[in-house]
């Protein structure tokens, strides 16, 4: 029993002493855990019709009164909605990841190039499967400002760019020396995740909780993603 204490004081004053350098660690670690029990709770609700009153108060909230087929505010504001919601498409952040992961190779960093990768790959197939699992329809309060052919929950464009684009700035920003420059890299990322969110809402095409799971389920995967990087580019720029 002494012996148990003993190396269970060891273990402890060895995980101290390890995040006391590095007390980004336990904050990943809380974010991880967070997003994921926000992401469970918030498909239990979905999944129980809780969150319907919710959903249609904020859908309607961008909508012309006594017009669902005209969002609120001018044609360009539509349009710039439509580009937004591009930026978490397939296409462009199939383009992201390759440029960002030229970047980590061109800077020495292969590993976490090939890290990155493999984040934004898997989660891809995570969201495919959490779509057809969970298959919740799509809004049918309001017209479709763009195409859609998949179910609803969680929100593809969202999660996949939570996942992509914060996984990638977090990449890049660990190829930066300057620390301004790293905080800018992360905070575009951070904006344009919340931009590609709330663009799938104003186009009619998702459910406000459908966007809140993604971005918690990309949140996570990219708290994820840092810890690994953490990991494997142990040089700090």
């Amino acid at each position: 029993m002494l012996e148990m204490i003993a190396i269970s004081g060891k273990t402890l004053r060895r995980l101290g002493k390890r995040w006391s350098s590095q007390p980004l660690l336990p904050v990943l670690v809380l974010v991880i855990l967070g997003a994921i029990w926000g992401f469970i709770a918030l498909a239990s609700e979905v999944m129980e019709k809780e969150t319907r009153h919710f959903d249609e108060t904020v859908l309607l909230a961008m909508r012309i009164p006594g017009d669902t087929k005209d969002p609120v505010g001018p044609p360009w504001v539509e349009e710039m909605a439509r580009d937004l919601t591009a930026l978490g498409g397939f296409t462009l952040l199939t383009g992201v990841t390759l440029i960002a992961t030229g970047v980590a190779i061109f800077s020495g960093k292969p590993r976490l190039a090939v890290a990155g990768v493999i984040s934004v790959v898997a989660g891809s197939i995570l969201v495919g499967l959490l779509k057809h699992g969970y298959n919740r329809p799509r809004p049918d309060l309001v017209e479709h400002a763009t195409l859609v052919s998949n179910p609803s929950f969680p929100s593809g464009h969202s999660t996949m760019a939570a996942l992509v684009w914060l996984t990638l700035g977090i990449v890049i920003a660990r190829t930066q020396t300057r620390h301004g420059v790293r905080v800018f890299v992360v905070v575009i990322s951070v904006l344009i995740t919340l931009l590609v969110g709330i663009s799938r809402v104003y186009l009619g095409v998702h459910w406000p909780t459908d966007v809140l799971a993604g971005w918690t389920l990309g949140g996570a995967w990219a708290a994820f993603f840092w810890l690994v990087a953490m990991r494997v580019d142990r040089r700090d720029p």
